[in-house]
């Protein structure tokens, strides 16, 4: 605290500033009591009047001197709270001061998506740890922070207080929804041993060979003639590399793809809640996964090995993940690096739709659920049934028309609703049957 001349106030200035209104109510009547007694000459009145001036300066003057100290600590229960789901906080508080401390308020600064701001009032603090509990329920994912913890000190009469923080800022992780899965869509995790290589016969008597479409600088002798002519398109042999299974989630989270960014209740986060749920259900399965975006850029590579710890990169990486301002998809290559993907998509138009459909390799499983945001749009009084928007109808036919199987997906569809269908579809070929209408 400064003067109007920027010099530090003194102490004992400063340490007045702490004068409640009871404080200050009590020095101002000591003040006009000593008037008073100037002027009618009473020196009964002045005694009283130097008694109630300095009962107030003498509290001040012992509140500052004696340095109640407090010492706390602040326990999250847990390191990661799922969206809605309970968590609890506990604050330690001991004194470490000589001289007792009177009504103690303390307020942790708990920012409102984790819940209400607690306040608690202790009384005669002891030496040894008092533990106050108070539960949070986050209602909005992301990586929020618990501001500094907050005492107001207060003289055994009322006269002062003082402000003291007590505990630093806390972070906490509040991770997606994760639900339940069962099953496996077929053929989940089989790949080839290179991205856009695809195992072809090449005749009768001639061992299968590993083949992919020419690229610039090719050598022209690793043409595979016959491969070319049936797929009228230049083929050249790859070596064989070792099989390597593996599964490429794909999520677009562009802002334009959905409804309701920022909220709770978004499309945005329906298709989080999907790809955590997806993720974790085929990490542990035995399934290496991989996330994406939706320009290809990895979220989540593949774990060493799974369980709890690849579980919790995978919700780290979607709890701090935040909507980008891309108009369309751009993945420019493969985003499943010639593995199985699973793309949960938002609005998306035919350029991106050929986008993700022009790099992927012909015969490598390619699964997309469309989450139709138009359902975001209207009233949920409408229920379900209202049948599917123009955009996510014209982008299943034609992800459907480039072999791909589709899950259409609103708002009142079910993560486990929409794996199921998922798991339901046919392991090849261009798929008839779709989600929900």
């Amino acid at each position: 605290m400064t003067t109007s001349a920027g010099r530090p106030k003194p102490a004992f200035l400063r340490a007045l500033s702490g004068l409640t209104t009871r404080g200050r109510c009590l020095l101002a009547a000591g003040v006009a009591a000593a008037v008073c007694a100037a002027v009618l000459n009473e020196r009964g009145l002045l005694r009283i009047a130097v008694f109630v001036v300095a009962l107030p300066l003498l509290t001040v003057v012992l509140a500052s001197a004696s340095r109640v100290r407090i010492g706390a600590r602040r326990v999250i229960a847990s390191e990661r709270v799922p969206v809605g789901g309970d968590g609890e906080v506990r604050l330690d508080l001991w004194r470490t001061g000589r001289l007792p401390a009177g009504e103690i308020l303390v307020e942790d600064r708990v920012p409102q998506v984790l819940g209400m701001r607690p306040r608690f009032v202790v009384e005669r603090l002891p030496h040894r740890p008092v533990s106050l509990r108070y539960p949070i329920r986050p209602g909005l994912r992301g990586v929020h922070r618990i501001g500094s913890l907050r005492a107001t000190v207060t003289d055994p009469f009322g006269l002062c207080e003082f402000d003291r923080d007590l505990a630093p800022p806390s972070r906490i992780v509040v991770v997606p929804r994760v639900t339940p899965l069962h099953g496996l869509p077929g053929g989940a995790g089989a790949a080839g041993g290179e991205a856009g290589s695809v195992r072809l016969h090449a005749g009768q008597g001639e061992p299968d060979v590993m083949v992919r479409q020419y690229r610039t600088g090719d050598d022209m002798r690793k043409v595979h003639w016959r491969s070319t002519a049936r797929r009228d398109e230049v083929m050249v042999r790859v070596e064989e590399r070792p099989w390597r299974g593996g599964t490429t989630v794909l999520l677009d989270h562009r802002a334009a793809a959905h409804h309701g960014v920022g909220s709770p209740d978004g499309s945005l986060e329906w298709a989080i809640e999907f790809a955590a749920s997806a993720c974790l259900h085929l990490g542990r399965a035995g399934t290496p996964v991989r996330l994406v975006s939706g320009h290809g850029t990895p979220i989540v590579d593949p774990p060493q090995q799974a369980g709890p710890q690849a579980d919790g990169v995978v919700l780290d990486a979607l709890a701090a993940l935040t909507p980008t301002h891309e108009r369309e998809l751009a993945t420019g290559a493969d985003p499943g690096h010639g593995q199985e993907l699973i793309a949960v998509l938002g609005t998306v138009g035919p350029q991106g739709v050929a986008e993700l459909t022009r790099a992927r390799t012909r015969g490598v499983r390619s699964l997309a659920v469309l989450v139709d945001t138009s359902s975001w749009q209207a009233p949920s009084w409408q229920g379900p049934g209202r049948g599917a928007g123009p955009p996510v109808h014209d982008a299943a036919t034609l992800l459907r028309a480039a072999g791909w199987g589709v899950v259409v997906a609103d708002r009142h569809t079910r993560i486990d609703e929409a794996w199921t269908q998922l798991c339901a579809l046919p392991a090849r070929g261009p798929v008839q049957t779709g989600g929900v209408w």
